[in-house]
C-alpha cells in the first residue's frame, strides 16, 4: 500500500475510464500467485501487447484481501463491447483466461469481460 497515492499517466487526448470489479479465491496461496502472475516479471507479454492492442491506453488493477478492482483508460471513441469482442480472439488471450480461472473461481472457459463486472460510478467531485 502506497499512502503518497500513484501517479496517473497525462495523455495528449481526452480520455474516459471504465471501473470493474472480481472477487477470487480466499486463500492466501493463491492469492499470492495470482498477484505474482500479474507482475511485470510474470505478465504474458501477448496479454499485455493484446491490451494495447484494443485500444486501452492504461489499466491498473488493485486488491484488498480477495477483492480486484481494475481501472481502464481509453480513448473516449472506445467501444467496450466491440474490443472485449476482440480481446477473446487474440494470441493467447483464452489460454491466459483459463490459466488464471484458478484464482478467480470462474469457470475457464469465461472471456474477462465474463468475469469482471462493470461498475456504476456514483459520486464524482470534478466541477
Amino acid at each position: 500500500m502506497d499512502r503518497n497515492g500513484y501517479p496517473v499517466r497525462q495523455y495528449s487526448q481526452p480520455v474516459k475510464r471504465y471501473c470493474q470489479t472480481m472477487d477470487i479465491t480466499d486463500d492466501d496461496k493463491l492469492i499470492s500467485a495470482y498477484r505474482e502472475c500479474h507482475s511485470r516479471s510474470k505478465a504474458w507479454r501477448e496479454i499485455l501487447d493484446g491490451i494495447r492492442e484494443v485500444g486501452i491506453l492504461e489499466m491498473e488493477m488493485y486488491i484488498l484481501g480477495n477483492k480486484v478492482f481494475m481501472i481502464v483508460e481509453t480513448p473516449l471513441d472506445f467501444q467496450w463491447d466491440e474490443a472485449m469482442a476482440k480481446l477473446a480472439t487474440l494470441p493467447r488471450q483464452a489460454e491466459w483466461e483459463k490459466y488464471v480461472s484458478m484464482f478467480q473461481g470462474c469457470d475457464p472457459d469465461a472471456t474477462s469481460d465474463q468475469k469482471w463486472q462493470l461498475m456504476e460510478r456514483m459520486f464524482y467531485l470534478y466541477d
